[in-house]
């Protein structure tokens, strides 16, 4: 019985032990940071991974992620500087990098900033977009506004425990009826470009007509001056020819003359002439023609 007794007061001691290291060791991974309270008073923080101890029953463990957190604000209308106004979606990257800070904020949960956060981001960016205009916000200085709102909503963040990272629009649209008056004011523009255009190119196309007539028509003309020109010394040319063929012999010219006026005259076979029978042109039907010996 004695046995007996000490075997189960060592297992109950054994138990203990184990029960108290339990509650006593915990471990930290390498995504979280942990706060240890005492009756709910912070204690100390713990931002090395690994196994750590605690006072069992007394102290807890309260854990928060020490990775990079993401919010995303829904669409809402600003004004911006030129009074036109946008429709912003934006992200903001945040971490939780005091968690003692945080506790006394917020409390344990990661999402009690959220309400918070949304907020001031909300704030900051009407605050800044309402300083610039919708050019500026759409080009390459787009980079400069968001550094503004970050570090604006960095250092208001910076009492919570929370360090901003980033903060990026992730689109910028128009409201409906903006959307709609631009896109009629540049079928307007466009529609004006079009008939500027189409106004140059027949200024254009009536220039190069008349450039094209008028140079057609001195063409012609020149052609015509050519033509002429030649005609008149071919015919110079042929009159010179008939002339010296003429006073080589004149009976076989006449002859020839007549033979061709026969030819042209009874070529197509239905000719009708009237003459009298001793008419001079139908000499050679009567008589042949004389020839003269070489």
């Amino acid at each position: 019985m004695r046995t007996a007794g000490i075997g189960l007061l060592a297992g109950a001691f054994v138990v203990l032990v184990l029960v108290l290291a339990l509650a006593s060791l915990f471990t930290v991974d390498q995504t979280e940071q942990v706060l240890i309270t005492q009756f709910g008073r912070p204690v100390r923080v713990i931002n090395t991974a690994g196994l750590h101890a605690k006072l069992p029953f007394v102290q807890t463990v309260i854990s928060f992620d020490r990775r990079l957190l993401n919010l995303e604000l829904p669409g809402e209308e600003v004004i911006l500087g030129d009074q036109r106004r946008l429709i912003v979606d934006s992200f903001t990257m945040y971490r939780i990098s005091d968690p003692l800070r945080y506790y006394q904020a917020v409390g344990s949960a990661e999402d009690a900033i959220i309400a918070r956060l949304n907020s001031i981001v909300s704030s900051s960016l009407r605050r800044v977009l309402g300083s610039n205009a919708l050019l500026a916000v759409l080009s390459a200085d787009r980079g400069r506004i968001m550094g503004t709102i970050r570090d604006q909503v960095n250092a208001e963040m910076g009492s919570f425990g929370v360090a901003i990272e980033d903060v990026r629009i992730r689109r910028a649209d128009l409201p409906e009826e903006n959307t709609q008056a631009i896109l009629s004011r540049m079928q307007s523009e466009r529609a004006r470009v079009s008939r500027q255009l189409r106004a140059e190119g027949a200024e254009a196309s009536a220039r190069i007509r008349a450039d094209a007539d008028r140079d057609r028509t001195v063409l012609l003309a020149d052609a015509r001056a050519a033509a002429d020109r030649l005609r008149g010394e071919g015919e110079q040319q042929a009159s010179t020819i008939y002339a010296k063929a003429f006073d080589q012999d004149p009976a076989f010219f006449r002859a020839w003359r007549t033979m061709a006026a026969y030819r042209d005259a009874f070529a197509s076979g239905s000719t009708r002439l009237v003459l009298s029978p001793d008419s001079p042109f139908l000499r050679f039907f009567r008589a042949a023609p004389e020839v003269t010996p070489p």
